[in-house]
């Protein structure tokens, strides 16, 4: 069917003009289940080559800051690029926390290369297990029973005979040792070795009561002297005793260890940790022996207290057994405790207790040797969690240190983990005001983050543009097992993704939005059946995301088609014309026509916005308003005073009224109202101006003209509507294909303007004039007609202020 197309009114868009096509014939696949994948951060060069620098330069401070919007993919390039070279680097090493012998609230760093540190713990859990029987078997046996019986006999013996030399000495002075429950005491005996009664001691001799006396005092004296020395023979035994456990310790220690040994002579660090192993096993071996009938255990059963051995083995904090090259960990949670973790506790009868086995890994312990990636907005907004990243950062070492300590809040004194060395690049993840707001406010941002990879939103839609855009649709759709999509539905996403952005010759590079249009589009494709992705399925995504979005855009065009919103689209009126406006709700944005009216009379020279007045206009708007008076001024009133009042207003406008959009509509008002011409209400305007008269670009320029069609069309189209738009916007169109159908057909029509005086010659319908040599703008143009009404103002107020001053 062969589509007519009517010429155009005079400085009408031609239909071809108004949205880009991709013609599906030009990308050359049929589907693209036959694309090859292609990199996600197609488009990014300049992003990618920081990147590339950010992660290759190793030296301090020089982490990295990815710009973007959030959506935009930072997070999908990320993982494909650091990725790709975190698998290239060598694997980072295992870190463990062990028991300190000398310090036990400050746990030491053991560090291990990649593996080992998981099988070293699971080599000292079997010793501990092994220990559990062998060592008790050690002390059971005869052998050490027999000399350990003998230390104590020999202290036994070694204090009998102390008491029994003392014994025979006190009896070959008539004097009795006596032995009581707690001690010892001397007292005399008679010829039958019988002890003295009190009565008979008083009757015997005062000489001799005295030498029996004085020598009781020597001999309790002796006997002090001599049991001094029992608590140094009974220290020496235990020394013996301590001596002889741990040879006994020793020789299952030793032989179990030396076995451990073996596996581990190429790590030093292994080595080194079994000696100091091998001293505590030796030293603490009583923990393996089995515990009393009043032990905790023994009366509580497990209470929450260290098992026998505990103190031995390894908290494997990070292990990188079975993966290879750097860790890449992507946190999305970074609070304080998740970046550099923490000491869990466990309450045992009324109490919290801890040891170093309760220490927790954070995500710098993770990513240690590797990459680290963190939205910068979360780790803002958690509680001190961007002072701790950079503490850590500017120390080169993780501290383990609870928040409350670190606020004081607490006065005990927890465990002190060992801090251990840091080294990783970090790479946070934010949009570009996070960015400069970060610069301009913290003096250390810059001396830690110094390289910034900023992503392009857009990509350029040339041929190969489009071709590559059209692989990168293929890639997304098979990583999260879409349908394959067939030409006319790219050529078609590709339309939608120019759109999107409002700028013909570019491509949307946000991969959040282009992943979800395919998502839907597939859903719809499943619900017809179809295998592949076809144009209808994507149409049907586009037309339904905007139906569930649209209910106040349809509540705001039945208001204007019941009256409610006085908006005419036919007829003309002096003063009045046609402004377009843009809501945005969320991601859904529509245009709707908002009349705006001018009056004017004579005056001072001031023009009157009401909605600044009122306090409704913005100050983007109230700027505009400003320079429409500069113009006035300068256009028409350079050689006499601006006799003129205006009021400019939105009608029916009750909310803010911010940008400059509406300034080419509010100056075509006033000139209106100077001219006394009357404005076509069947066109919409759109549009800045400067003081020169040049007509500047707007953004939502396909919102504001669909907004208007869909006005009319409820209305009925009479073939003259259209909307007038700056020139520069032209390469911003990419309208709706009804649209394109009605300029086709000639019921719509679309105006560029580059002047105002384009501009008020379409609305008008009246030459808008230029000065001719002699410097007048010619009798009846637009021009003319205002600046004959200004110096007729202005002669009447030199009249009126002459008269008033009795002239």
């Amino acid at each position: 069917m062969t589509r007519t197309v009517k010429p155009a009114p005079v400085g009408a868009l031609a239909p071809v003009q108004l949205r880009r096509r991709c013609e599906p014939a030009s990308l050359g696949f049929e589907t693209t289940a036959g694309l090859a994948d292609i990199d996600l951060a197609v488009g990014q060069a300049r992003a990618l080559e920081a990147l590339q620098f950010g992660l290759g330069i190793d030296r301090s401070g020089f982490n990295l800051f990815v710009l973007g919007p959030a959506g935009i993919g930072k997070d999908s390039v990320l993982r494909e690029v650091v990725g790709r070279l975190a698998a290239r680097q060598p694997t980072a090493d295992d870190w463990c926390y062990v028991h300190n012998f000398r310090e036990p609230n400050r746990p030491r760093v053991l560090r291990l290369p990649a593996g080992m540190g998981r099988r070293l713990a699971d080599a000292v859990d079997r010793l501990l297990e092994a220990l559990l029987g062998a060592i008790p078997a050690a002390f059971e046996q005869e052998g050490y029973r027999a000399r350990a019986e003998a230390i104590e006999r020999d202290v036994k013996e070694r204090e009998a005979a102390t008491i029994n030399a003392l014994r025979v000495a006190a009896q070959q002075q008539g004097i009795a040792l006596i032995e009581t429950p707690t001690s010892y005491a001397f007292a005399p005996v008679n010829a039958q070795a019988e002890l003295l009664k009190p009565d008979e001691f008083q009757q015997l001799p005062e000489a001799r009561q005295q030498a029996i006396r004085a020598a009781i005092d020597a001999l309790h004296e002796e006997l002090q002297k001599q049991l001094r020395q029992f608590p140094l023979w009974r220290r020496e035994s235990q020394e013996r005793l301590r001596a002889l456990n741990r040879e006994t310790a020793a020789a299952v220690v030793t032989q179990l260890l030396d076995e451990l040994r073996t596996g581990y002579r190429d790590c030093p660090a292994a080595l080194a940790h079994i000696e100091v192993l091998q001293e505590a096993l030796i030293d603490h071996a009583t923990d393996f022996l089995p515990q009393g009938e009043n032990s905790v255990q023994a009366l509580f059963g497990h209470t929450g207290l260290p098992l026998p051995g505990q103190r031995f083995r390894i908290n494997v904090l990070v292990s990188h057994a079975g993966t290879e090259g750097a860790p890449l960990i992507f946190e999305a949670l970074p609070h304080h405790a998740n970046l550099v973790g923490r000491v869990e506790h466990q309450a045992h009868l009324g109490t919290l207790i801890t040891d170093f086995g309760m220490i927790r890994p954070g995500a710098l312990h993770r990513a240690n040797g590797g990459y680290l990636v963190l939205d910068a907005l979360k780790l803002l907004t958690q509680p001190f969690a961007w002072e701790t990243l950079k503490r850590a950062l500017r120390a080169g070492a993780i501290a383990i240190e609870p928040l409350e300590r670190t606020l004081s809040l607490i006065s005990t004194s927890p465990l002190e983990p060992e801090p251990i060395p840091l080294r990783l690049k970090v790479i946070l993840c934010g949009d570009r005001l996070l960015y400069y707001l970060l610069s301009l406010h913290d003096p250390e941002f810059q001396a830690l983050f110094k390289v910034p990879a900023d992503f392009e939103d857009t990509l350029d839609r040339d041929e190969t543009g489009q071709v590559r855009f059209a692989r990168l649709i293929g890639t997304l759709a098979r990583r999260d097992g879409l349908r394959a999509l067939d030409r006319e539905a790219v050529a078609l996403v590709i339309e939608q993704s120019a759109r999107g952005i409002e700028d013909a010759e570019k491509l949307d590079g946000h991969l959040g939005r282009l992943t979800d249009l395919l998502k839907e589009a597939d859903h719809w494709a499943g619900e017809a059946g179809h295998a592949v992705i076809g144009r209808v399925a994507v149409q049907t995504a586009i037309d339904r995301r905007a139906r569930r979005a649209s209910r106040i855009r349809d509540e705001l065009y039945e208001a204007i088609r019941r009256g409610t919103l006085l908006i005419d689209t036919r007829g003309r009126h002096i003063g009045q014309v046609n402004g377009l406006s843009v809501i945005r709700l969320g991601e859904y944005s529509c245009g709707h026509p908002v009349r705006i009216t001018a009056t004017t009379r004579l005056g001072s020279g001031k023009i009157v916005d009401i909605e600044r007045e009122t306090e409704l206009g913005g100050a983007l708007h109230s700027k505009g308003v400003m320079i429409l008076s500069a113009l006035l001024a300068s256009r028409y009133a350079r050689a006499q005073p601006l006799s003129l009042s205006a009021s400019l207003v939105f009608e029916q406008s009750y909310g803010e009224v911010e940008g400059d959009s509406a300034s080419l509509a509010e100056l075509c008002a006033l000139i209106s109202s100077l001219a006394e011409l009357p404005v076509r209400q069947d066109i919409a305007v759109t549009g800045s101006v400067n003081q020169l008269g040049h007509v500047q670009p707007i953004g939502g320029v396909n919102e504001k003209i669909e907004g208007f069609f869909d006005v009319c069309r409820a209305a009925g189209l009479t073939g003259g509507q259209g909307v007038m738009i700056p020139d520069a916007n032209r390469p911003h169109l990419m309208l709706r294909e009804d649209l394109v159908e009605a300029a086709t057909a000639g019921r719509f029509h679309i105006y560029a303007v580059g002047t105002v005086d384009e501009a008020l010659a379409v609305l008008l319908d009246t030459a808008a004039g230029e000065r001719d040599e002699a410097g007048e703008f010619p009798v009846g143009t637009v021009n003319g007609r205002v600046e004959h009404t200004l110096r007729t103002w202005a002669l009447l107020a030199l009249q009126m202020n002459q008269g008033g001053n009795g002239e």
